[in-house]
């Protein structure tokens, strides 16, 4: 292996690429049927997929490895699939119990002693971490409850010098287990798992105990993002099911116990979601398997649980404006967020550590512990919070007006729920669900019977507000709408696509979004977040940020390809998959198996080197590739160009022509 980098990787970077001048040629002995020969490994990804198995081999003490020309030479396509689903997984899944929760609760973000905190209503957990402190020291565990009462927006920044991970689910090890995985199957009608008491007499019903495990969006991350793991699970469907189904029973604890799926499950997080994909996952999953009582019984936990969280979040106000009946990411807090320096805010903070005689840290810091008082540094960070609710943190779209903003991503994210609520009712549950007081809204008598008629109205009034307000006839393209100005944001988004996807556009809607937005965004490598135009010149006041062009996201392209296809332009959305195919496996070819969580969609050659706000999760390794951000998305752009995603299509067309 020494070898083998000192001749090719030239550039001392750890990794054999185009970058690199080597002679790119590396003699191995070949034990053939003939006896010892020499083999000539050539071509910077051959050579590349060689220094991968050397050091694979290398992390498991193997001296001597015998390697087939079929590895090295392996089809990079075939290659890049078979990693995601046989290796990459296993580095992005954690486990909040002694066999993970050392990792899990320290924050890279904050510099903190690693602590956890439980909401009053897992007193299971609470026994289960305490005594794992006290015997395991080493740890240095610090457990603590969450109050009885609401979390308000000074609670949590009361805690945030002391961030802490939130608790997940957690069941029995003794429970049966999902034979595909061996994760407990927690499919019940009760909308979480059964709590498990803690018994002072009988140690061994705490000791029992098992954290179901989740999947995260990348190595450097301990915590369940929300729509990360969405778009991570569509890639698990077909290997790891089980994996699948315990984060759709993590959100639903997260929806039990915190309100909604939130943002992560960091104390930091508890005033803020995400987008809601919970019952789109949920049905994935349920037309996944093979649809028997456990799976069931899941389903209808989750749909349930949805449904707590859209009566009791997303349509409560503040998000929801009553005057369109639209709503909008809102979330709770005060302050700038805790877990980003004060860097990230360097061209916002200036003016005012210019005006206080402060550098901006300093500045930074009396804002938040209140010595500094800007009415207009509150309204920012209010926009702010609302920008990373979103998902779409940070982009030009959103900066400065996100709370006040019924965007197009999130009506249609409702609309599903609304939509796939009533096709569940009807299709699976006979036209009648009883639905507990928990998973009501306030116009709701508790356990009424759910029907599909009540969630078709609301999805046929929301469709009316989003033509209403969200549709633009004269640019044929979908709008977010500023409930305060009572004006359209014009910013030209990928967003503009979702509507295709959740079914909510007409066909005539449909045709005009095709013809005026691909043009716009469509590029190399795919779909841009948004067009040059509405970005703007970059200047110091106005910095590149991740979610604005020239940059491109999986889910993005993912919902963009659904729509397209949902709507009859197949052969948009297959060259649209091609594109962002033929980008990543490129890298991937040229950059030692590098795969990232964004690219810069108008080039090819460098596309992943993205130095904007963050820098790109998944470039930095050395030698081998542990992890990326797959999303699930490589897996799908191969199936949309080989159309073979009919089962899921089928249903959801189903769901369709059942609104219509």
């Amino acid at each position: 292996m020494e070898d083998l980098l000192e001749r090719e990787d030239t550039d001392r970077d750890g990794l054999i690429t185009i970058d690199d001048e080597g002679p790119r040629n590396f003699p191995l002995g070949n034990h053939g049927i003939h006896g010892p020969q020499a083999y000539q490994v050539q071509s910077v990804y051959n050579l590349a997929n060689l220094l991968q198995e050397l050091a694979l081999a290398k992390m498991k003490n193997i001296d001597r490895l015998l390697v087939s020309r079929l590895q090295l030479e392996e089809e990079p396509v075939t290659r890049l699939n078979r990693l995601i689903r046989e290796s990459w997984w296993d580095n992005l899944t954690r486990h909040l119990d002694a066999t993970g929760i050392e990792a899990a609760a320290k924050d890279p973000k904050m510099d903190s002693q690693p602590r956890i905190y439980v909401p009053r209503g897992a007193p299971e957990q609470y026994a289960y971490y305490r005594k794992l402190s006290h015997d395991r020291p080493d740890i240095n565990l610090d457990v603590q409850w969450l109050p009885h009462e609401e979390i308000t927006a000074e609670f949590i920044k009361g805690i945030n010098q002391r961030p802490g991970v939130l608790a997940l689910a957690m069941v029995s090890a003794s429970q049966s287990l999902l034979p595909s995985s061996n994760i407990p199957d927690l499919g019940t009608n009760s909308g979480s798992q059964k709590p498990i008491e803690p018994d002072d007499g009988n140690p061994a019903s705490i000791e029992d105990l098992k954290a179901l495990p989740f999947v995260v969006p990348g190595d450097r991350f301990n915590e369940l993002y929300n729509w990360d793991a969405c778009f991570c699970a569509l890639g698990l469907l077909g290997s790891h099911i089980g994996l699948v189904k315990s984060v759709i029973q993590n959100f639903i604890f997260e929806i039990e116990h915190y309100g909604k799926i939130l943002n992560a499950n960091r104390s930091y997080y508890l005033g803020r979601a995400q987008p809601p994909f919970l019952t789109w996952l949920a049905l994935k999953t349920y037309e996944a398997t093979e649809k028997d009582e456990a799976s069931q019984n899941l389903l209808k936990d989750a749909i349930l649980a949805a449904m707590k969280e859209y009566h009791c979040y997303w349509m409560t106000e503040p998000r929801l404006d009553t005057e369109t009946g639209l709503s909008r990411y809102r979330p709770i807090g005060a302050g700038s967020p805790p877990e980003c320096s004060s860097v990230v805010f360097e061209h916002i903070l200036s003016p005012y550590a210019t005006k206080y005689n402060m550098t901006v840290q300093e500045l930074s810091d009396a804002y938040n512990q209140g010595a500094v008082n800007e009415v207009a540094l509150d309204e920012y960070f209010n926009h702010d919070r609302a920008v990373r609710e979103s998902g779409h943190d940070t982009s030009n779209r959103l900066e400065g007006v996100a709370a006040n903003l019924a965007t197009v991503d999130l009506n249609c994210l409702l609309y599903r729920y609304e939509i796939d609520f009533a096709y569940v009712i009807s299709t699976v549950f006979g036209d009648r669900l009883v639905v507990p007081a928990a998973s009501c809204g306030s116009v709701q008598k508790a356990e009424n019977v759910g029907t599909s008629e009540y969630w078709r109205k609301k999805a046929e009034r929301r469709r009316t507000s989003i033509e209403k307000y969200l549709w633009n006839e004269q640019k044929g393209l979908f709008f977010d709408y500023n409930t305060v100005t009572k004006q359209q944001n014009q910013y030209e988004s990928a967003t503009t696509l979702w509507p295709l996807w959740c079914g909510v556009s007409s066909d005539t809607q449909a045709a005009a979004v095709v013809v005026n937005c691909l043009p716009k965004l469509e590029c190399n490598g795919g779909l841009s977040v948004g067009s040059e135009r509405s970005r703007g010149p970059i200047t110091p006041a106005n910095p590149q940020k991740q979610w604005d062009f020239p940059y491109g996201w999986a889910p993005h392209q993912v919902l963009a390809w659904d729509g397209l296809l949902r709507y009859g332009y197949t052969a948009d959305a297959e060259r649209l998959a091609y594109r962002w195919l033929h980008m990543i496996t490129k890298i991937f070819v040229n950059f030692n198996g590098t795969v990232v969580e964004k690219y810069n969609v108008t080039e090819l050659n460098n596309c992943h080197k993205v130095d904007a706000e963050y820098g790109n999760q998944g470039a930095n390794f050395k030698y081998v590739p542990q992890e990326g951000l797959k999303k699930g998305h490589f897996e799908i752009a191969v199936d949309v160009i080989l159309q073979k995603q009919t089962g899921v299509r089928k249903a959801e067309s189903k769901n369709q022509s059942y609104m219509e």
